[in-house]
């Protein structure tokens, strides 16, 4: 919908004021930079290259472009609710949703009354996106890292203010700084009245005559930066990181917006993960099932000691307290659960084959050797005692 839609001029970095050769240079860099061919597989990229043609597209057109300075989304976008503002006998609707929601006539509702929200009051920026890959361990302990970002800055020459050195914004004359107009319009039904954005300011409630050079009067400077980003132990693949005021500069005196750090964690060799708990298949030789062993294991803290008890069948699952991944804003941790896998041997030499032969013997497995007929081979975990 139009009202969250960013402002066409905001979108090309460019002033208000943009001659027709600047708006092109802007948008062929930034066409450039967001392009899905350069960014495969990118969907902020792509969003992004959508929303700079569809910027492009309206202020290249001269027709769309004064239409879309003086009414904003209502006059270029057929969707958009214009005129919805209205009221009857004299009556104007828009001040009394004013007077319950704060806003400027239905201007409050995202550009209802034929020309969206003037822009006078402070106004958060926008969050800024951003991705960290980490490791398992990383993911589970939590760590410190650094991410880089681009993102609108408020200008160091102006101070965000838009104007050039030594001079002042001129309070519209026209709202006289409220960034709305009230208008009027005799119909069979009554007098009709509707709150506008301001044609002559945009909105903006002040009109700056000699803009800054360095950032052509919009207030700000898109700059790149590292933040430093502090993971909590025992976040999870798909999970995101606030980062507070370290998005775009605000609007009017408003804060700047927020980082969105998304969390991606790579799959690790062994370790599986699931919530707090971690999983492993564990692999041990007939012998170590058998008469048990105490091996070496992987684990979130490196190698640990684990205890496969004598007589350990296939497919039995052992728990290790306390060495899965710490709870998230929490405390405590969760368990390891390891599969025991057992390996049964290949390419036996004809002496193994044979110690194998004698100890089935022992286990009633097998009959004598030289016995006639015989007697049924077992399973080596399915073993009954000789009598």
């Amino acid at each position: 919908m139009a009202e969250n839609k960013r402002d066409y001029y905001e979108v090309l970095g460019v002033s208000k004021s943009a001659t027709d050769d600047e708006l092109k240079k802007a948008y062929r860099k930034l066409a450039k930079q967001n392009h899905p061919d350069l960014n495969p597989g990118d969907k902020e990229a792509e969003a992004r290259f959508k929303e700079i043609n569809e910027a492009y597209e309206v202020l290249s057109d001269k027709d769309k472009r004064a239409k879309y300075d003086q009414f904003g989304f209502a006059g270029v976008d057929p969707n958009f609710g214009a005129g919805a503002g209205g009221g009857f006998g004299g009556f104007d609707m828009g001040d009394i949703f004013g007077s319950f929601f704060g806003g400027s006539g239905f201007g409050g509702f995202g550009g209802f009354g034929g020309g969206g929200q003037s822009r006078t009051g402070p106004a958060k920026g926008r969050n800024v996106r951003s991705a960290l890959t980490l490791t398992l361990e990383e993911a589970a302990f939590g760590c410190e890292k650094e991410v880089t970002i681009q993102h609108i800055e408020t200008c160091d020459a102006c101070k965000g203010s838009g104007c050039a050195e030594g001079t002042t914004a001129e309070v519209c004359p026209e709202c006289h700084g409220s960034g709305s107009v009230r208008m009027q319009q005799r119909t069979v039904f009554g007098t009709m009245s509707t709150t506008t954005v301001c044609p002559n300011c945009r909105g903006e409630g002040k009109i700056i005559h000699q803009p800054c050079k360095a950032c052509g009067g919009s207030g700000g400077l898109r700059k790149s930066k590292k933040v430093p980003v502090k993971i909590p132990a025992g976040i999870d693949n798909g999970q995101a990181i606030s980062v507070r005021g370290q998005g775009d500069m605000g609007h009017n005196g408003g804060p700047a917006g927020d980082l969105i750090v998304g969390i991606n964690v790579k799959p690790h060799a062994q370790l599986r993960r699931e919530g707090t708990s971690i999983y492993l298949d564990q692999t041990v030789s007939f012998f170590q099932a058998a008469l048990g062993a105490e091996i070496e294991i992987p684990s979130l803290d490196g190698k640990v000691k684990c205890k496969v008890e004598a007589g350990t069948q296939p497919g039995t699952t052992l728990r290790l307290r306390g060495k899965g991944v710490p709870v998230l804003n929490g405390r405590g941790r969760g368990d390891q659960f390891v599969t025991v896998k057992v390996a049964v041997p290949r390419n036996l030499s004809e002496s193994q084959k044979e110690a194998l032969r004698h100890y089935a013997e022992a286990m009633g497995e097998l009959a004598p050797t030289g016995t006639e007929g015989g007697g049924e081979e077992k399973s080596f975990f399915h073993k009954k005692k000789k009598k």
